[in-house]
């Protein structure tokens, strides 16, 4: 079989036929069942591989039989009755895009929405938002992951199906319309991949393909994912080319990368996809060891968490857990940040015990960083799933907000900030009873370290992750009383990006940082084109002198003082 073909999953042949594989190297047996049809006994091939072709046509229902087991298909294209019910046939060409020509847009080009679909109301309400997004100044949508989770509702990073769209948001065909109109709107899509683990229920692995798995590794999610073993690499591989094939996204972001014990295949992933697919493609990680290599290997960007601890410390005052880590000389820490995109670069970590975290980053382009001041993460895992306009005085929130959208790092907002809204984004799941027990008072548990959950009656207000209540409370207002207000901030200054900043960035290196008060930092950039870009942001409340460049800025109000408190203003010098 040809190295671009897809091993995993089901194979139309013509006719009705169609060849149903499974890589169960671990069973001496397995058959296949098709919904009103029968049940019969697969072949065994090389390497592990079962097959048998049958007719059975699109749409036709399926699962695979172990003895008196039935599972559904680990990569089955959608699902019928969730991750216990049966597989699906598709017709992967069946779909008619209009967007046909869509080759991509440059990375530098990116102004990222991360958003949730579900909480959205699905593929279908969420493409309702798209020119509104577009009007506002976004131009990517990263989904958080979509692959078949167990239950209705979900973060999505407990998958176990990863090429079944989760049919609680919609069809396969609604998310392809879902891209299709984000391209015609001249929008690029991002989709979230889990590679590192896989979700606790309806994972079948373990019974008839246990080589998925390293023993002898373990992650907070598990035994890790054994890509040693060439299928298993080729299994996540395809999944990634799946997407960006099939369902025609722009770019993938991978989740957790750090806990991949990978030996290379990310790179070699990243090769791979370059090669397979003839447009742009753009990949995104996320890795807390601040690992730059993977950077200069082929990775287009990283989430920069240290940029985000920084600033919501000085927002927000916080110092418990990770952000301990950035109280000590915090506005240095931000300029370094700013300047060389990681703040640790192989410095010790107290939240590690001391252990050092990260590798030089200094030097890379600074669009290899994501910047934000929110994302799913940094939200939903606080306990009560306060947002930033929650904790911040929103003065100085503002000021953060125009420092992320107008530096050379790419920015990404998380959905609802771009209107102002309040409401929590909790951690929600859809379990059954005992597996929803556990996740419950694990959530709880989670947080009895931290002082104002220290006894069990404050951790009883920590929302249930699995009541349905939890899940409505987390979804944005997009038509509060100001969300015209905010939106309006939010497109005057990606306007200003998109004129000013946005076409030079190709090429553009850092010309230093520093701290100019306990919270104000000075930043400049030197622009592809050569202008110098200079941003001078005040946290603070107190007005701080400093030498700013001459003439007004194009944002922000020049202080005879030199920068007021809660500002940021923007130079752009020829």
């Amino acid at each position: 079989m040809a190295d671009n073909s897809y091993l995993f999953g089901p194979e139309l042949l013509g006719n009705e036929e169609v060849r149903f594989r499974l890589w169960a190297p671990a069973v001496p047996g397995v058959d296949l069942e098709i919904a009103g049809d029968g049940r019969w006994p697969m072949q065994p091939m090389d390497k592990g591989w079962w097959q048998h072709t049958a007719r059975a046509g699109k749409a036709a229902r399926y699962r695979f039989c172990i003895g008196d087991v039935a599972i559904p298909d680990p990569a089955a294209r959608a699902q019928c009755g969730d991750v216990h019910g049966w597989s699906i046939v598709l017709d992967p060409g069946s779909y008619a895009w209009r967007a046909g020509s869509w080759c991509g847009r440059p990375w530098e080009e990116c102004v990222i929405y991360e958003v949730h679909a579900g909480v959205m109301g699905g593929y279908r309400a969420l493409g309702r938002h798209l020119p509104r997004l577009k009007e506002t100044g976004f131009t990517a949508v990263e989904l958080m992951p979509v692959a078949d989770f167990p239950g209705g509702r979900n973060w999505g990073y407990d998958g176990v199906l990863l090429f079944a769209p989760d049919e609680a948001y919609g069809s396969p065909d609604d998310l392809k319309a879902l891209v299709d109109q984000a391209h015609e709107l001249g929008m690029m899509m991002i989709m979230d991949v889990v590679y590192n683990h896989f979700g606790p229920d309806g994972n079948y692995l373990h019974l008839y393909a246990p080589q998925f798995f390293a023993a002898d590794t373990h992650t907070p999610w598990g035994a890790s994912i054994n890509l040693k073993d060439d299928m298993v690499r080729r299994f996540f591989s395809e999944n990634a080319r799946y997407w960006l094939e099939e369902f025609r996204f722009d770019g993938l972001r991978l989740d957790a990368v750090h806990a991949l014990k990978d030996d290379g295949w990310l790179v070699e992933l990243a090769g791979e996809l370059r090669a397979a697919i003839p447009r742009q493609v753009h990949l995104i990680v996320e890795n807390e060891d601040n690992d730059a290599r993977l950077l200069r290997m082929g990775f287009s960007a990283q989430w920069n968490d240290d940029l985000h601890h920084v600033l919501h410390v000085m927002l927000t005052g916080e110092h418990h857990g990770y952000y301990g880590d950035y109280i000590q000389d915090c506005t240095k820490k931000l300029a370094r940040a700013l300047a060389q995109g990681f703040v640790y670069q192989g410095e010790p970590s107290a939240y590690r015990q001391g252990r050092p975290r990260g590798t030089q980053s200094a030097g890379l382009p600074p669009t290899r960083f994501i910047a934000f001041l929110q994302n799913h993460d940094q939200v939903g895992n606080r306990a009560l799933g306060d947002r930033l306009i929650r904790l911040a005085p929103e003065p100085a929130l503002k000021a953060a907000i125009a420092l992320v959208l107008l530096a050379p790092q790419i920015p990404m907002v998380f959905m609802g900030e771009e209107v102002g809204a309040v409401e929590p984004f909790l951690y929600f799941t859809d379990h059954s009873d005992g597996l929803a027990q556990q996740v419950r008072e694990g959530r709880r548990n989670e947080f009895q370290a931290f002082p104002e959950f220290a006894d069990e009656g404050a951790r009883s207000r920590i929302p249930d992750p699995n009541a349905r209540e939890t899940f409505e409370r987390s979804r944005p207002d997009f038509g509060n009383t100001r969300a015209g207000e905010f939106q309006k901030f939010y497109a005057d200054l990606l306007a200003l990006r998109r004129r000013h900043i946005i076409p030079w960035l190709n090429g553009t290196t850092s010309s230093g940082a520093e701290a100019i008060g306990d919270k104000a930092v000075l930043a400049s950039w030197r622009l592809g084109n050569g202008a110098l870009l200079t941003l001078a942001c005040n946290l603070g409340d107190d007005p701080v002198g400093a030498d700013l460049p001459q003439g007004a800025p194009l944002w922000g109000k020049r202080s005879p003082r030199g920068l007021d408190g809660h500002s940021t203003c923007l130079w752009i010098e020829p």
